[in-house]
C-alpha cells in the first residue's frame, strides 16, 4: 500500500484509509463483529488510517476502534483520526476549551488512548473557522498532549480556505469524489502550497459510485440515504454528495466506460481520488470484509490515463455541475 504524508501531522498514512461511520450508525445495522472484521481486513489488507467521530453511534464506532487497537497490541502502527463539536447545539458558543476538553477526555477514554493522533473539528458552524480563540484552545489541548495534532473537517471549499490558512492546521476533511469536482479548483492547490493533508470523504458519493444501485434499490429506515435525502437530518450534501438520485444513477452509467479492466466502478472512483494532486488519503467506508478488502486494492491499480479522467469532467459537466457546483 502506497504511503503518503498527512499534512503537518507529519505521519505517514496509506492512501486508502477506512472511514468509520458506519461502524457506529446511520448505515443501518453493523454488529461488533462485524465491525471488528472489518476493521481486521482493512489493516491487513495496508490500511493505517482510520477514521471515526465521538457523535458516530455516540461513541460506538470509537469504543470499536479501541477494542480493536488493544486486540493488535503496542506498536500496531495505526493512525485514528477523530472528530468533536457534534453532540451540542451548532452554535459558535458552544466551541470552547471546557467542552473541547470534555470531548476530548471522552474520546480518549472510548479509544483507549492517553494522546489523540488527530482529532478534527466536525463541521462546526462557518464562524468557528474564524475565531481565533477556537484555535488558541486546540493548540494548548496539542501542548497538554491530550492531542497530538488537529485538523478540520468542512462542507464547503471556502470554509476549507480559511482553515488552511491557519499555521498549525494539520488537515482538511472534506467531500470529494467524482461526482464533487469543486476542491480541485482551490482547495486541493492551497492545502498542497501550505503542507496541510487532505482527507478525502465521501468517496463513493454514499454508495452511488459503487455501481450497484439502481431506480429500485431501497434502504433503510435507519440509513441515512432514506432518511436525509433532503438534508432532514443534517447537511444534504453528506447523503449522496448532495446529488439527486436519479441524476447520479444516470453520471455513473455514463462513467462504466472508463473502468478499468478487471476493476469494479467503486475502485475506479477510489483510483480517481488517489490520483489527484494534494490528497493524502481517501476513506471509504466498508460494512464488511469483502467490502474493505476491495477498497484497499483500488490503490493497487495503475494511475488512470488521460481519457478516462476526461470522461469524469465531462459527465461532471453535463450532468452535475449545475445543481451542486455553486452551493458547497
Amino acid at each position: 500500500m502506497q504511503q503518503r504524508i498527512l499534512g503537518r501531522t507529519g505521519r505517514n498514512v496509506s492512501v486508502v484509509g477506512l472511514g468509520a461511520w458506519q461502524l457506529g450508525a446511520d448505515w443501518g445495522d453493523v454488529s461488533a463483529d462485524d465491525a471488528l472484521a472489518v476493521l481486521a481486513t482493512a489493516v491487513d489488507a495496508g490500511v493505517n488510517f482510520v477514521d471515526t467521530a465521538d457523535v458516530y453511534g455516540d461513541g460506538r464506532s470509537e469504543t470499536l476502534i479501541g477494542t480493536f487497537l488493544r486486540e493488535r497490541g503496542p506498536g500496531h502502527g495505526i493512525t485514528v483520526a477523530t472528530k468533536m463539536g457534534r453532540r451540542v447545539a451548532q452554535e459558535p458558543a458552544n466551541y470552547h476549551m471546557d467542552n473541547f476538553r470534555a470531548w476530548n477526555d471522552r474520546s480518549r477514554a472510548n479509544l483507549g488512548v492517553d494522546t489523540l493522533d488527530l482529532v478534527q473539528l466536525h463541521c462546526p458552524p462557518t464562524e468557528v473557522y474564524s475565531d481565533e480563540a477556537v484555535y488558541d484552545a486546540l493548540d494548548t489541548l496539542v501542548q497538554e498532549k491530550r492531542i497530538a495534532a488537529y485538523g478540520v473537517s468542512v462542507e464547503t471549499c471556502e470554509q476549507a480556505l480559511t482553515a488552511i490558512a491557519r499555521p498549525n492546521v494539520a488537515s482538511v476533511q472534506i467531500i470529494f469524489n467524482a461526482l464533487r469536482l469543486k476542491p480541485l479548483e482551490r482547495v486541493l492547490p492551497a492545502a498542497a502550497a501550505a503542507g496541510v493533508g487532505i482527507i478525502a470523504r465521501v468517496p463513493l458519493a454514499s454508495g452511488l459510485l459503487s455501481g450497484r444501485y439502481d431506480e429500485h434499490t431501497t434502504f433503510s429506515a435507519d440509513d441515512h440515504r432514506n432518511y436525509n435525502r433532503h438534508g432532514e437530518a443534517f447537511d444534504v450534501g453528506e447523503t449522496f454528495s448532495g446529488v439527486d438520485f436519479a441524476t447520479g444513477l444516470a453520471a455513473v452509467r455514463r462513467l462504466a466506460p472508463a473502468v478499468p479492466a478487471g476493476a469494479t466502478m467503486a475502485q475506479f472512483a477510489l483510483r480517481w481520488i488517489i490520483d489527484q494532486p494534494g490528497v493524502s488519503v481517501v476513506i471509504p467506508g466498508a460494512r464488511n470484509p469483502e467490502q474493505a478488502r476491495a477498497n484497499a486494492s483500488a490503490a493497487d491499480l495503475s494511475a488512470l490515463l488521460p481519457d478516462q479522467l476526461r470522461i469524469v469532467a465531462e459527465v461532471y459537466d453535463d450532468l452535475i455541475r449545475p445543481h451542486i457546483h455553486h452551493r458547497w
